[in-house]
């Protein structure tokens, strides 16, 4: 097996590494360095140079943003984004609703969300942990009622990394309370400024806001 990269690969590696030395902000690249969090706003900035590049959502299918790489060229992006450094595309949006929608969704829901998404205008956090309940998908006790063409959630969702600066949350909430704990439960898009939403935050050891509580 020859682990070496081809010609290609590494005239790739070139122009990747070469991007991230031109165009990574220098006081974003400086807080990275010294172990400090980039800003909501260093990070929109960084992420919206990306996709001005074409590489905001690299892994999505070409027709909804995506480069078409190889497995190679995803690591070596990774691993020069890294060393940069620079920081990471935002997982919530890019990589866990993103592809759910693009899989999923209705064109509807696609010509909505996936544009948003990689152009860091929507800012999307993850509803799935609650009081008691974090890795145990089942035991959720957040619900969703149906009324008319809405649905009512009640419930708090927990450990809601970055749940601060969001404007939509995807959630794991219980819509059918009579199935089986593996089953009945749906996942929900929910806009952040909807009535009812509080966002209190929790402060970690190190003095930081990184996550917060969530009361519907």
């Amino acid at each position: 097996m020859d682990l070496n990269f081809t010609k290609e690969e590494i005239a790739f590696r070139d122009e990747v590494r070469q991007f991230f030395k031109d165009n990574v902000p220098p006081k974003t690249r400086q807080k990275l360095v010294e172990g400090r969090h980039p800003s909501k706003d260093d990070m929109v900035e960084w992420y919206r140079i990306l996709h001005k590049k074409g590489w905001g959502v690299t892994h999505w299918p070409k027709e909804y943003g995506g480069t078409g790489w190889s497995s190679v060229q995803h690591y070596i992006f990774n691993e020069e984004l890294q060393a940069a450094p620079a920081p990471q595309p935002l997982a919530f949006g890019v990589s866990m609703v993103g592809p759910v929608i693009y899989t999923f969704g209705s064109e509807e829901q696609k010509k909505r969300f996936l544009p948003r998404i990689a152009s860091v205008e929507d800012w999307w956090c993850q509803g799935f942990s609650e009081p008691g309940s974090g890795s145990d998908l089942a035991s959720r006790k957040t619900k969703a009622e149906r009324k008319g063409d809405k649905w009512v959630i009640n419930g708090q969702k927990t450990w809601t990394t970055l749940a601060q600066y969001a404007d939509w949350i995807f959630c794991l909430c219980r819509t059918n309370p009579t199935a089986k704990k593996q089953e009945g439960i749906s996942f929900i898009l929910v806009d952040m400024k909807t009535k009812g939403i509080t966002v209190r935050p929790i402060q970690t050891i190190d003095g930081g806001h990184e996550v917060n509580e969530v009361f519907f």
